[in-house]
């Protein structure tokens, strides 16, 4: 089930509709609307806010660096969908914000990001600016304790697409392909 979505289509309204089966691979929102503004820090020293990347394509999703399964997954897939896109991929910018701002600044989402392709620009904040990207987006996330004290953090891992105009065209669920982002993000290029 795609988590952030569901909380996403109730707050703003829009309808997520299954694409035929020639088009998009993710879900598509109909109708398009404007994607939501981040009012972060970028992990590559520079404020993070969607406008600065009008004109690509933007794969935004939400994760934390010591995440053992999910994240270097999704993070590994978005690589491989860059790398397979060829000279494409300078018109491609993936965003990745943290749902663990206790451990995650600038440094360690650049030395995380950085070891799946050094273009990735990752998303920090204090606690109160991280909730609020979070909620603006629908997405979930849950400290879940170890006895030792430790924790690891329960999320949701959908990702959002936007146009290279800001809009907020399609979600891609967790668990798809390098394929299959390379198939939306080709349609989303041409548009």
């Amino acid at each position: 089930m795609l988590l952030g979505v569901a909380a996403l289509a109730n707050a703003a309204a829009p309808q997520i509709a299954a694409p035929p089966e020639d088009l998009f691979k993710a879900g598509i929102l109909s109708p398009v609307m404007p994607a939501p503004a981040l009012k972060l820090a970028g992990s590559d020293g520079k404020p993070l806010n969607l406008e600065r990347f009008h004109g690509k394509v933007v794969l935004l999703a939400f994760g934390f660096s010591n995440c053992g399964e999910v994240c270097p997954i999704t993070l590994a897939t978005l690589a491989g969908a860059r790398k397979k896109l060829g000279a494409d991929a300078a018109a491609v910018q993936v965003v990745y914000v943290t749902v663990d701002p206790e451990r995650d600044d600038a440094a360690q989402m650049r030395k995380f990001l950085g070891s799946f392709d050094p273009t990735f620009v990752g998303g920090v904040g204090t606690r109160g600016e991280i909730d609020v990207a979070q909620k603006s987006y629908g997405i979930s996330s849950t400290k879940n304790m170890n006895p030792d004290g430790s924790y690891t953090i329960g999320h949701s891992s959908s990702i959002y697409m936007i146009d290279r105009t800001g809009g907020l065209r399609a979600v891609m669920p967790y668990g798809h392909t390098v394929d299959d982002f390379v198939h939306d993000l080709k349609i989303l290029l041409r548009t």
